[in-house]
Protein backbone atom coordinates (compact mmCIF):
# COMPACT_ATOMS: atom_id res chain seq x y z
CA UNK A 1 0.00 0.00 0.00
CA UNK A 2 1.19 3.71 -1.00
CA UNK A 3 0.71 6.46 1.61
CA UNK A 4 0.93 9.96 0.62
CA UNK A 5 1.36 13.23 1.87
CA UNK A 6 2.39 16.61 1.13
CA UNK A 7 4.27 19.37 2.77
CA UNK A 8 5.27 23.20 1.87
CA UNK A 9 8.60 24.20 0.46
CA UNK A 10 10.02 27.29 -1.02
CA UNK A 11 9.16 25.82 -4.25
CA UNK A 12 5.50 24.83 -3.72
CA UNK A 13 4.09 22.16 -2.08
CA UNK A 14 6.30 18.46 -2.30
CA UNK A 15 4.70 15.17 -2.52
CA UNK A 16 6.15 12.21 -0.75
CA UNK A 17 4.81 8.61 -1.57
CA UNK A 18 5.84 5.63 0.35
CA UNK A 19 5.68 1.80 0.91
CA UNK A 20 6.21 -0.19 4.14
CA UNK A 21 9.68 0.06 3.00
CA UNK A 22 10.54 3.53 2.08
CA UNK A 23 9.79 6.43 0.06
CA UNK A 24 8.92 6.17 -3.46
CA UNK A 25 8.32 8.85 -5.25
CA UNK A 26 8.96 12.67 -4.04
CA UNK A 27 8.09 15.32 -6.49
CA UNK A 28 6.24 19.24 -6.95
CA UNK A 29 2.91 19.97 -6.83
CA UNK A 30 1.90 23.70 -7.10
CA UNK A 31 0.47 24.62 -3.61
CA UNK A 32 -3.25 23.84 -3.02
CA UNK A 33 -5.30 23.06 0.35
CA UNK A 34 -6.61 19.56 1.05
CA UNK A 35 -5.61 17.65 -1.48
CA UNK A 36 -3.62 15.19 0.33
CA UNK A 37 -3.68 13.85 3.77
CA UNK A 38 -2.46 16.08 6.04
CA UNK A 39 0.96 15.63 6.80
CA UNK A 40 -0.06 15.62 10.49
CA UNK A 41 -1.98 12.67 9.94
CA UNK A 42 0.66 10.45 8.74
CA UNK A 43 2.42 7.20 10.20
CA UNK A 44 4.79 6.21 7.77
CA UNK A 45 8.06 6.01 9.16
CA UNK A 46 9.64 6.68 5.86
CA UNK A 47 7.52 9.64 4.88
CA UNK A 48 7.98 11.07 8.49
CA UNK A 49 11.58 10.67 8.47
CA UNK A 50 11.58 12.23 4.35
CA UNK A 51 9.64 15.02 5.62
CA UNK A 52 11.97 15.95 8.36
CA UNK A 53 15.03 15.63 6.45
CA UNK A 54 13.44 17.86 3.43
CA UNK A 55 12.02 20.45 6.00
CA UNK A 56 16.29 20.69 7.09
CA UNK A 57 17.67 20.48 3.73
CA UNK A 58 15.79 23.60 2.67
CA UNK A 59 16.93 24.81 6.55
CA UNK A 60 20.30 24.54 5.51
CA UNK A 61 20.80 22.63 7.86
CA UNK A 62 20.79 19.02 6.37
CA UNK A 63 23.14 18.16 3.28
CA UNK A 64 23.08 14.79 3.01
CA UNK A 65 20.16 12.46 3.23
CA UNK A 66 19.61 9.33 4.63
CA UNK A 67 15.73 8.14 3.96
CA UNK A 68 14.86 4.51 3.13
CA UNK A 69 13.86 3.94 -0.52
CA UNK A 70 11.88 1.95 -2.69
CA UNK A 71 12.24 2.40 -5.92
CA UNK A 72 10.94 0.73 -8.77
CA UNK A 73 12.83 1.00 -12.23
CA UNK A 74 15.32 -0.51 -14.81
CA UNK A 75 18.24 -2.42 -13.61
CA UNK A 76 20.05 0.39 -15.47
CA UNK A 77 17.44 2.74 -14.13
CA UNK A 78 18.61 1.83 -10.54
CA UNK A 79 22.17 2.12 -11.67
CA UNK A 80 21.76 5.62 -12.42
CA UNK A 81 19.43 6.51 -9.43
CA UNK A 82 22.44 4.95 -7.31
CA UNK A 83 25.27 6.97 -8.96
CA UNK A 84 23.45 10.33 -8.40
CA UNK A 85 23.74 9.76 -4.77
CA UNK A 86 27.33 9.74 -4.99
CA UNK A 87 27.09 13.78 -6.84
CA UNK A 88 27.74 15.64 -3.22
CA UNK A 89 26.14 18.50 -1.84
CA UNK A 90 27.44 21.86 -3.77
CA UNK A 91 28.65 20.00 -6.60
CA UNK A 92 27.64 19.02 -10.22
CA UNK A 93 28.25 16.15 -12.42
CA UNK A 94 27.26 15.87 -16.32
CA UNK A 95 25.72 13.12 -17.71
CA UNK A 96 28.63 12.10 -19.44
CA UNK A 97 30.53 11.96 -15.89
CA UNK A 98 27.58 9.37 -14.62
CA UNK A 99 27.87 7.30 -17.60
CA UNK A 100 31.57 7.52 -17.12
CA UNK A 101 31.44 6.57 -13.53
CA UNK A 102 28.96 3.53 -14.49
CA UNK A 103 31.46 2.23 -17.01
CA UNK A 104 29.76 3.04 -19.76
CA UNK A 105 30.74 6.48 -21.20
CA UNK A 106 29.05 5.69 -24.22
CA UNK A 107 25.52 5.65 -22.47
CA UNK A 108 25.21 9.31 -21.86
CA UNK A 109 21.87 9.77 -23.96
CA UNK A 110 20.62 6.70 -21.28
CA UNK A 111 21.98 8.30 -18.34
CA UNK A 112 20.16 11.28 -19.48
CA UNK A 113 16.88 9.38 -19.90
CA UNK A 114 16.76 7.60 -16.61
CA UNK A 115 17.22 10.83 -15.02
CA UNK A 116 14.80 12.04 -16.05
CA UNK A 117 12.73 9.28 -14.89
CA UNK A 118 13.98 9.72 -11.18
CA UNK A 119 11.20 9.09 -9.11
CA UNK A 120 12.46 10.80 -5.67
CA UNK A 121 13.67 14.15 -6.57
CA UNK A 122 15.70 16.40 -4.05
CA UNK A 123 16.76 12.69 -2.05
CA UNK A 124 18.50 11.54 -5.03
CA UNK A 125 19.60 14.61 -6.53
CA UNK A 126 19.40 14.23 -10.32
CA UNK A 127 18.95 18.63 -10.24
CA UNK A 128 22.72 18.21 -9.77
CA UNK A 129 23.23 17.01 -13.30
CA UNK A 130 23.78 19.63 -15.86
CA UNK A 131 25.10 19.17 -19.36
CA UNK A 132 28.19 18.86 -20.49
CA UNK A 133 28.72 22.71 -21.91
CA UNK A 134 27.49 23.85 -18.11
CA UNK A 135 24.01 25.07 -18.77
CA UNK A 136 20.92 23.63 -16.98
CA UNK A 137 19.28 21.00 -19.03
CA UNK A 138 15.88 19.09 -18.32
CA UNK A 139 14.26 18.56 -14.81
CA UNK A 140 11.42 17.04 -14.20
CA UNK A 141 10.35 19.91 -11.77
CA UNK A 142 11.39 22.50 -13.80
CA UNK A 143 14.09 24.36 -14.74
CA UNK A 144 12.90 27.52 -12.50
CA UNK A 145 12.93 25.17 -9.42
CA UNK A 146 16.37 23.25 -10.31
CA UNK A 147 18.03 27.16 -10.82
CA UNK A 148 16.81 27.23 -7.24
CA UNK A 149 17.98 24.28 -5.83
CA UNK A 150 21.36 24.73 -7.13
CA UNK A 151 21.29 28.29 -6.20
CA UNK A 152 20.32 26.62 -2.69
CA UNK A 153 23.22 24.81 -2.49
CA UNK A 154 25.68 27.14 -3.48
CA UNK A 155 26.47 26.13 -6.58
CA UNK A 156 25.03 28.80 -9.11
Amino acid sequence: MIIQTHIPSPIDDIIIQATEIGVSYVGFYPHVEHVHTPFEKVTNNAILCCAEQLFEYFNKTRTTFNVPLDTKGTAFQQSVWQALLNVPFGKTNTYGDIATSLSNPKAVRAVGAANGKNPISIIVPCHRIIGANSKLTGYAGGLERKSWLLKHEGII
